[in-house]
């Protein structure tokens, strides 16, 4: 009996033991998956963390990309971004962060003079008024003989601006006739005045007039309630929906032929550059009034040609637009990182690398911006460098060939570094700098295409210039009503950047087209001669400017 008795306890102490095995094993494995999700949130965390910061910095940050203060020599950290590529250098770029970088001293530039009076009011009639004293007080008060004129005294300088004025313009033919085939013929003899223009301008408003509404809401940002306001103080109740229909129906007559003139003259050219924005159209067909509609921005590259600025409204983002817009275009192609310009076969893609080194910037820790182990920190170092090496050669180099050649020979060793960097980088899934990461090695067959040619963009900067003052409109304006008032400002927000992008007066440039009233009927040739770049009408517009000041 003792002995199964032991036996029955042996047993039960073995499937006890049996017992807190698996027990063991399933607390093991349950602080394993509790771990393993714990990490899971802490990186969720940090993400979330690092998503505030980012939004934080957007809302309330500065919106430079590059750095307000530079440590003297920790850019020389880079400087020989060939050595990247020699697998003996990298043992030692792996203490680069912990040594002392020699010290040199930041490159001075020189202090922009301070502009004189006489400079800022170049532009300016001057009038001179000459303050005489009175007849009294020209009588000496010693001897009592009456004082003669020995010179002028600089007394002050104002600027006075003279308000805009509004008046209604009646034009009457005056006739005559024949007294005597009045009498005697069986038909009167009739001449009436005519001025030889005839008025083909929609509405009653004069060209002056539809020009300063468009001047008003496409260069000045002024919403039509804001000019209906306006034009009341003058005296003239205009209503919006009438100077609404007057930007359209004279746009869409005057406008399209020279829209269409520069379209054909932009497909001509070797490198273009392209941009969009959303655009909140109210009244689209089949679509609600929330639906994001977008302005595309298309316009020349950096080859010294006539500069071109055309603007173009579309329902959607799809690439489609820009297929069809750039149709026969074939060469060089400035974009961000949309994919939907690959749809563009017979472009060459260009990278941006503006949009690069914003996606580093922002994938910066909080407060790590000077952390130089950070690798965030050292791709923007990288990118900070090209943008230094071209603004240089920029300024250095006057030809294109001569451009190519120090790109090649300065730039592009710092290029073949970061994507030696770029290859060594695996960051955390989800994050700023994962994020970052990717969107570079999507891009990354397109980083060095501008090295083929000098006058290749290295940024799409000029796009996002040049869309900007359709996007500080936007702020006031806030949305087209319909898809006819969107074509409207996409072609005169084109007529107005084209004046400004050559040089010339945006307000004396929409009335000069209105007034020659350009056509379908007309040739190249003659669209020709109403094109910003033209001289003749250069030299009209400085006329009308002048005798505009002289008036005043």
């Amino acid at each position: 009996m003792a002995q199964n008795a032991k036996d029955i306890q042996l047993r039960e102490l073995k499937d006890l033991l049996r017992e807190l095995r698996e027990t063991n094993q399933l607390l093991r494995k349950t602080l394993e998956e509790a771990q393993k999700e714990k990490a899971v949130l802490r990186q969720e965390r940090d993400n979330f963390k690092e998503q505030v910061d980012y939004l934080t910095k957007k809302l309330f940050g500065c919106s430079s990309e590059k750095g307000a203060c530079e440590i003297p020599g920790q850019m020389n950290l880079f400087n020989e971004a060939e050595s990247e590529m020699d697998p003996s250098a990298q043992a030692a770029d792996m203490h680069a962060s912990t040594e002392q970088p020699e010290q040199t001293e930041p490159e001075s530039r020189p202090r922009k003079k301070r502009s004189t009076n006489e400079e800022r009011f170049k532009g300016i009639p001057v009038k001179k008024v000459y303050l005489e004293p009175s007849a009294d007080e020209c009588i000496c008060r010693e001897c009592g003989a009456r004082m003669e004129k020995i010179g002028t005294e600089f007394v002050r300088r104002e600027l006075e601006i003279i308000p805009a004025r509004a008046r209604v313009v009646e034009y009457y033919s005056v006739n005559y006739g024949c007294k005597n085939c009045r009498r005697n013929a069986a038909l009167p003899n009739i001449v009436k005045g005519k001025d030889g223009k005839a008025h083909m301008m929609y509405g009653m408003a004069s060209a002056s007039t539809v020009a300063w509404v468009v001047y008003q809401k496409y260069c000045n940002g002024m919403p039509l309630y804001r000019i209906e306001q306006d034009l009341g103080r003058l005296g003239a109740e205009i209503s919006r929906a009438t100077l609404a229909n007057w930007v359209i129906k004279n746009g869409e007559a005057f406008f399209t032929p020279m829209y269409d003139f520069f379209h054909r003259k932009l497909l001509r050219r070797d490198f273009a550059m392209a941009d969009e924005t959303p655009v909140q159209v109210l009244h689209e067909p089949e679509r609600r009034a929330q639906t994001k509609s977008y302005m595309w921005l298309f316009r020349s590259g950096e080859d010294d040609g006539v500069p071109i600025i055309l603007y173009k409204y579309s329902e959607t983002r799809a690439g489609d637009c820009a297929v069809d817009f750039l149709d026969g275009f074939q060469g060089y192609l400035m974009c961000d990182g949309y994919s939907g310009y690959n749809k563009v076969k017979t472009a060459k893609r260009l990278a941006c690398w503006a949009h690069i080194r914003r996606y580093l910037v922002d994938a910066v820790p909080k407060g790590k911006q000077f952390d130089y182990t950070q690798p965030a920190v050292q791709g923007v170092m990288y990118t900070n460098q090209l943008f230094n090496k071209e603004e240089k050669i920029r300024q250095k180099y006057k030809t294109f060939d001569a451009i190519k050649q120090a790109r090649l020979s300065q730039e592009k060793p710092i290029i073949e570094g970061f994507l030696s960097w770029l290859e060594r980088q695996n960051p955390v899934k989800g994050s700023r700098l994962d994020k970052a990461v990717t969107y570079i090695r999507n891009r990354k067959e397109h980083l060095a295409v501008y090295l083929e040619d000098g006058r290749c963009s290295f940024s799409n900067n000029l796009s996002e210039n040049a869309i900007r003052p359709f996007v500080v409109g936007r702020k006031g304006w806030l949305f087209c009503d319909t898809q006819a008032g969107a074509q409207a400002s996409a072609m005169a927000y084109t007529m107005v950047e084209m004046a400004k992008a050559n040089k010339v007066n945006p307000y004396h440039y929409i009335t000069y087209l209105f007034e020659h009233q350009p056509n379908e009927k007309m040739s190249d040739n003659e669209l020709e001669q109403l094109a910003p770049w033209n001289e003749n009408v250069k030299a009209e517009i400085q006329r009308r400017i002048e005798c505009q000041k002289n008036q005043e």
